[in-house]
């Protein structure tokens, strides 16, 4: 059984695949950290719309102990998800 795998590597090594995997591996972890990236970057963004959302339902004595105004909170709460 090793002799087959021993074959094989060599037959691999010999195409050149070793090396192509090698490249592939490197792109396809290049594509997995830009995807991780976007997901991470959706969740803060969706974070930030339900933390918006939930500005909404605090009452005028809970904004002024923050320093906001129903205005403000209206105002950051019309933002799109996307925007900070």
């Amino acid at each position: 059984m090793s002799a087959t795998c021993c074959t094989h590597s060599n037959a691999t090594d010999n195409l050149g695949l070793s090396a192509i995997l090698e490249a592939t591996s490197g792109e396809v972890r290049k594509a997995c950290s830009r995807a991780m990236r976007f997901l991470l970057d959706l969740e803060g963004m969706l974070d930030r719309a339900r933390e918006r959302r939930a500005m909404l339902d605090l009452d005028g004595h809970v904004l002024k102990d923050i320093g906001l105004s129903a205005s403000d909170v209206e105002r950051e709460a019309s933002k799109p998800f996307w925007r900070r």
